[in-house]
């Protein structure tokens, strides 16, 4: 059994790290979440933070957007030019795909300082991506309403989830590889 545990030594590590990481990061985040709930942002504070900014881009972009907290359930309503177009729950904050993110880097990590300014710039680049794909799929839907499920269902996920994979791949590729003795 040590011969085995020495042989895959990396691999324990990796899995070790990335679910280590994953869950107490998630535990954080549904701890944010519970403290959340009835505060003055509905349905949380980051939540409501990526609507504001998605309207605030249809506003510049010349469409007539507003969101709204709904009056019944935890999420923002999402109008274009009066139009109801969406709605923004806290899945669509991108929080869950900077977690996941974060767990797969830190469980390549060897030098902090690096490994930190990747999480960073990975979860900037990732939470921007997510405004933007919350903006073009608004926009989208305004005008091919009768396309929401491929593109709510299908393109925009693999879009946001194909950048991710990316920037694994490109964190692989700038991690030296370590050698466990």
């Amino acid at each position: 059994m040590k011969e085995l545990f020495l042989k895959y030594k990396s691999v324990v590590r990796f899995i070790l790290l990335f679910l280590g990481t994953y869950l107490l990061l998630t535990a954080c985040y549904a701890l944010y979440l519970s403290m959340s709930k009835g505060g003055q942002y509905a349905p949380d504070l980051i939540t409501h933070l990526v609507a504001r900014q998605c309207s605030d881009i249809l506003e510049g972009l010349g469409y007539a957007a507003t969101v709204s907290p709904s009056e019944s359930q935890p999420l923002m309503e999402l109008y274009v030019r009066g139009k109801y177009i969406a709605r923004i729950i806290e899945g669509c904050n991108a929080i869950s795909i900077i977690i996941l993110f974060t767990a797969f880097v830190v469980a390549f990590a060897q030098q902090l300082k690096k490994t930190a300014l990747f999480i960073l710039a990975g979860a900037v680049l990732i939470y921007s991506t997510n405004i933007i794909r919350i903006v073009i799929l608004a926009v989208s839907l305004y005008h091919y309403p009768q396309y929401k499920e491929v593109l709510h269902g299908v393109v925009f996920p693999g879009l946001i989830y194909g950048m991710v994979f990316l920037l694994w791949m490109l964190w692989v590729r700038l991690v030296k590889p370590k050698k466990y003795e």
